[in-house]
């Protein structure tokens, strides 16, 4: 088949549970492949990375000069928040959003919450009692990134069923799906991302002056006038931190999950070496990542890719998961290896975009996956593969069905 129609193949549904030998084929061709609708894939490990860190590339889709399936013409109600930015205006933003979150001014808030995650999810394992036959999903790699989430922000955990609509509308809204009008399906994502917003703004203002410990008071409390939020920056910084904060968690838990089921062998080592969980969980981000690939990148001027010339303003595809399988890059990378070293992967992007909540997301799949080893009796998967989720880009089990003795 020719080149041209990879994007097609890998956002076709039936190439959920296995897109990697077309990942494959993307290297094999050069790694850069120009599509039909005018985009261009970029599959390799160095060519991904260089990109990654070029000042040149964009990540402001109204520098992009050629519409295509993954980006709608005037549908953004909220501002863009910080990730749908370039620097200097995404470093301002992000660093603000950084302040109640992280280094430096919180350097501790996510290592102090290892016991807080630790407790959500004991309790969550607790539920199990009783059971033979447990939704991975559902029961467990759902719940525990939102609660997470939810106070670590300042949302009402009871107000869940809401915002799990408005986050399931908007994932849709930023998926991409080649040859498809994405019209409506951007307008009704930017339509709940404004409603979510509006939320989390009415959230934050009932704090306005009687703050509790948590973001959304930080944010609305702040006394620094360099560091205040508009109301607007608000809505959109605090709407991607509650979707960004749980969606991708639960592919890596679940991913990570599915694959230990797969790989017997290494679930046994990882019981006997709980130490070794976390290089384990940097393999599953290489292996079996949450983000699959990062769209409406475009670059700012003509850019040479493997010999290939990506014109200003195209739309631009990095294939993450591809990269992160390159056999230039890894030794061996379709083996799952829970002790790999030199494992620079992907799995939270790079360069200035890299993800703003890698550490929290790291901490949370460790100790969840270590409880799920520690106290599930020998968890046999009810089907393979599982049914998946329907975005290409943030893939994985919409269930995860288990049984254990």
């Amino acid at each position: 088949m020719t080149t041209e129609t990879l994007l097609e193949r890998i956002t076709d549904y039936a190439s959920r549970p296995n897109p990697f030998p077309l990942y494959a084929e993307l290297r094999e061709a050069g790694g850069v492949a120009r599509q039909t609708d005018g985009s261009y894939l970029v599959g390799t490990y160095d060519e991904i990375n260089a990109l990654l860190h070029n000042p040149r590339i964009s990540s402001d889709r109204r520098n992009l000069t050629v519409p295509y399936s993954g980006v709608a013409e005037g549908e953004e109600q909220l501002p863009a928040s910080f990730i749908r930015f370039d620097d200097p205006e995404h470093h301002r933003l992000r660093s603000i959003a950084t302040r109640p979150f992280g280094p430096p001014h919180s350097a501790g808030r996510v290592a102090g919450m290892r016991d807080e995650i630790a407790e959500i999810t004991e309790e969550l394992i607790d539920a199990f009692r009783d059971r033979k036959r447990v939704d991975i999903v559902d029961d467990f790699a759902y719940p525990l990134p939102v609660t997470v989430i939810c106070r670590l922000l300042g949302v009402p955990r009871e107000d869940e069923p809401t915002f799990r609509q408005w986050s399931e509308t908007i994932i849709e809204g930023v998926d991409i799906r080649a040859g498809e009008d994405p019209t409506e399906r951007v307008r009704a994502g930017e339509q709940a991302r404004t409603a979510m917003g509006r939320y989390l703004l009415d959230l934050a203002e009932q704090r306005r002056g009687n703050p509790g410990d948590d973001m959304l008071s930080a944010f609305v409390n702040e006394k620094d006038p360099a560091a205040r939020l508009t109301s607007e920056e608000l809505m959109g910084t605090a709407a991607t931190l509650l979707v960004a904060g749980h969606e991708t968690t639960v592919n890596l838990i679940t991913n990570g999950m599915l694959t230990l089921l797969r790989h017997p062998d290494q679930l046994e080592r990882l019981r006997r070496e709980p130490d070794l969980m976390p290089r384990a969980v940097e393999e599953l981000l290489r292996y079996e990542p949450p983000v699959q690939m990062l769209v409406q990148r475009t670059p700012l001027a003509d850019v040479e890719v493997a010999g290939t010339t990506i014109p200003r303003g195209a739309p631009l595809v990095l294939v993450l998961a591809s990269g992160n399988r390159d056999p230039q890059r890894f030794r061996d990378p379709d083996r799952f290896d829970p002790a790999r070293e030199d494992n620079e992967h992907f799995g939270f992007g790079g360069g200035v975009h890299i993800c703003y909540g890698a550490a929290l997301a790291r901490l949370e799949a460790q100790i969840a996956l270590a409880a799920l080893l520690r106290r599930l009796g020998s968890p046999r998967l009810v089907e393979d593969p599982p049914p998946y989720r329907s975005s290409a880009v943030l893939r994985g089990p919409r269930h995860l069905p288990v049984e254990f003795s």
